[in-house]
């Protein structure tokens, strides 16, 4: 059913969510909760509880084969492209982090901006430092990038800033305790590899940490505004994330030794995987696309 949180009757879809919920929680997936979503009828969210980063990208895999196992069952297809949709919110695939050692949470600082203490600030620099980079492992797909465009809820700005969804870094107001405390990467989404994505996520955070890359000093953010409702001399200030698969995978040529670090992401596979996703977006950008009929067909 159409319409954001949407209750009954109206959210036609919630026995078939409340199934796919149950079938993940069999699986133990912790399930926070499920709702319908803003981008046109039959988009939903279903939010997990946060956990460990490797049982969380086998957890990634699960949901998405038993979501996908639960709409067959009801004459139905579930899919994750990031823009199924022309003019309508895209599927994003949120990640929530917190950092801990020696099993304490190292993000919370009651006087810091946000309550983020230095060290998650630092976190949050080290992500976008590499925003661009990242890209090609979080978003490799080329209809990523048609999720990735102002005025659909997407973020398109690289910054960070606390409820701003126009920023590819949101911190939660809600969040308020020191096991709570957090941020949100918005940029990435469900055509990623989750064990890449989440260990590439982790390595650029930890590359903040390790060269102290403040955000703010980087003229980053806080952007607590709309950033699509800037002035146009003031946008073009603001650093962009890739507009399309081809930048994003150049940004990953220039810059992984992040990645590299500690033989974490071997510069092979870096290799590989810039050829494999150029192959997939050079396959598809030689085809005829439906609207070069509606636009070329009849001159």
């Amino acid at each position: 059913g159409a319409g954001y949180h949407n209750s009954l009757p109206t959210d036609i879809r919630n026995d078939l969510r409340s199934r796919m919920c149950l079938a993940m929680e069999e699986w133990g997936i912790a399930v926070k909760y499920h709702h319908p979503e803003v981008g046109g009828s039959g988009q939903m969210e279903i939010e997990v509880e946060l956990g460990d980063m490797l049982k969380l990208a086998d957890d990634t895999l699960n949901a998405k084969y038993i979501i996908k196992n639960e709409a067959v069952k009801s004459g139905l297809s579930a899919t994750f492209m990031p823009k199924p949709l022309a003019g309508e919110a895209g599927s994003g695939m949120h990640v929530h982090m917190l950092l801990f050692k020696d099993g304490k949470p190292v993000f919370y600082d009651e006087k810091g901006y946000a309550q983020l203490s230095e060290t998650a600030h630092r976190f949050m620099g080290g992500l976008l430092k590499h925003a661009r980079s990242l890209c090609a492992i979080t978003n490799p797909s080329t209809n990523s990038y048609k999720r990735l465009i102002p005025g659909f809820e997407a973020p398109v700005t690289i910054g960070y800033a606390m409820s701003n969804r126009s920023a590819v870094i949101r911190i939660p107001a809600y969040a308020k305790t020191p096991e709570t405390k957090r941020f949100e990467l918005r940029n990435p989404d469900a055509t990623c590899n989750p064990y890449y994505a989440y260990a590439a996520i982790l390595m650029a955070g930890l590359d903040g940490i390790r060269t102290g890359t403040d955000p703010h000093a980087q003229g980053w953010g806080p952007y607590d505004c709309n950033l699509y409702e800037l002035p146009e001399e003031e946008k073009k200030k603001l650093s962009g994330l890739p507009k399309n698969l081809d930048e994003a995978l150049d940004a990953l040529s220039e810059d992984h030794d992040y990645l590299t670090a500690g033989g974490v992401f071997p510069e092979r596979l870096i290799g590989q995987l810039i050829e494999r996703y150029r192959k997939a977006g050079n396959r598809i950008s030689v085809l005829p696309h439906p609207a070069e009929f509606a636009e070329y067909y009849d001159l």
